[in-house]
């Protein structure tokens, strides 16, 4: 039977992969909310909670770079399927944990399950999207874990108020079995989907030879292979130099106004709404404008460059936060902030898609992930560390002051390196591969 075409297509698929990235980061910040709750029920202490997120982040990091490998192998389709089906059933395994030992293993199984998300998501937009196309889908697509947390922030008070803390992980974990019954109606690769008109499918390989399936030959590229260009490793810089200053605003900005505004953040916080939701607009902006550099002439490579560069410029604006002392004034700072950050996190995800064919988006996405997820376990002890000295000295925000000049700072000293090490070979071609 012949199936009804549908003009373009390829955003009914970015929309999938927005609600699995939704999903995603709503299971994963559930803990943070519930933190009040799940330390009385277990008898935790602040290092029990805290051996709980590290143990988390390293399974994530390692999931990051298995699942990437894995999904370069078996297709978008499969790797999605086999990783948002066992992510959703370790996150209702939560509810069923009666110790910390059980709750920490079930935290672990989700850091692994979970890190399969990104890699499937960068090669999906890579099969999807034309290159002019890719820095907008990618900005969408890293939207969705501003939007996944926001939608946190508002659904699990609500849960709580009519069942508990276990109704919360078996709700919010089924909802990834809901989204695997759209997926598996609606994806297939652009070569094998019936529902795609002749001219959509020629605009997604604008500029690029035509493809039957951008899986087919991944099992014969070679992954170590990947660690021997410096695409690879530019790509590794910008996550493992940046990614940790996101963790840190993530896990340190309730203490933070806590404890310099003496703002009660155990209630729902206007000021953290307002700084999520300039996330989003900062991600879906960012990957927005290098396409429209793009789409103006500009060459693909020196597009994403040119916006990364301005950004790290942009991202200065933080050395202003120590010298507020208005709320406001610091909410609207770090907002501006964390909106360029998501801008800058949305092109350097789609620098990959330009630099690497297909066959190889996932596992290089996976790699340069993993090590960003690394430096989000370790940052937090310098962080702590930081904290501590100038908390002893009665100086509090003297040290967030260092920690807001270092991580202002980072965005441009990461720039200069991705521009050192991709200034003689930007594209990496499928016969350097194998």
């Amino acid at each position: 039977m012949n199936q009804r075409k549908i003009k373009n297509y390829r955003w009914v698929i970015l929309t999938l992969l927005v609600t699995a990235t939704i999903i995603n980061y709503l299971d994963r910040q559930l803990i943070g909310l519930l933190k009040p709750i799940l330390e009385v029920e277990f008898d935790w202490s602040e290092t029990d909670y805290g051996y709980i997120i590290m143990a988390f982040t390293g399974a994530y990091a390692i999931g990051l770079v298995s699942w990437g490998w894995l999904t370069d192998r078996i297709g978008a389709k499969l790797g999605y399927t086999l990783s948002v089906a066992s992510w959703s059933i370790m996150g209702i395994l939560h509810s069923l944990a009666r110790s910390t030992v059980g709750f920490g293993l079930a935290r672990i199984g989700l850091g692994i399950t979970e890190g399969g998300n990104t890699p499937a998501g960068m090669k999906t937009i890579a099969e999807w999207f034309p290159k002019k196309e890719r820095g907008l889908a990618a900005g969408m697509f890293n939207a969705g874990t501003s939007a996944g947390t926001i939608l946190a922030l508002l659904l699990v008070p609500w849960i709580l108020s009519v069942y508990g803390w276990h109704e919360v992980f078996i709700i919010t974990g089924s909802l990834g079995f809901i989204w695997l019954i759209f997926w598996l109606f609606f994806y297939d690769t652009p070569a094998k989907q019936k529902r795609l008109t002749t001219e959509e499918y020629s605009l997604i390989h604008e500029g690029q030879p035509l493809e039957p399936d951008a899986s087919q030959e991944a099992s014969s590229t070679r992954w170590l292979k990947l660690f021997t260009f410096p695409q690879t490793w530019a790509f590794i810089t910008g996550k493992i130099l940046i990614d940790p200053i996101y963790w840190f605003f993530m896990f340190w900005l309730p203490s933070y106004f806590s404890s310099i505004f003496n703002l009660d953040m155990s209630k729902l916080s206007l000021e953290l709404i307002i700084i999520y939701t300039a996330t989003i607009i900062g991600s879906v902006g960012g990957g927005y404008f290098s396409s429209w550099l793009i789409k103006r002439g500009w060459s693909t490579i020196k597009a994403r460059k040119t916006a990364l560069l301005i950004f790290a410029v942009l991202a200065l604006t933080l050395f202003f936060t120590p010298f507020a002392t208005n709320v406001w004034i610091v909410v609207g700072i770090i907002s501006f902030v964390l909106a360029v950050h998501q801008a800058w996190s949305a092109n350097m995800f789609t620098l990959v898609t330009d630099m690497f064919p297909k066959q190889a988006v996932s596992s290089v996405t996976g790699i340069g992930a993993m090590s960003g997820a690394i430096g989000g376990m370790f940052f937090p002890i310098l962080v702590g560390y930081v904290l501590d000295i100038y908390k002893e000295s009665g100086n509090l925000a003297g040290g967030y002051s260092i920690l807001f000049f270092g991580c202002g700072l980072t965005y441009l000293m990461a720039w200069i390196i991705i521009q050192l090490l991709t200034r003689k070979s930007s594209v990496v071609e499928l016969s350097d591969l194998t």
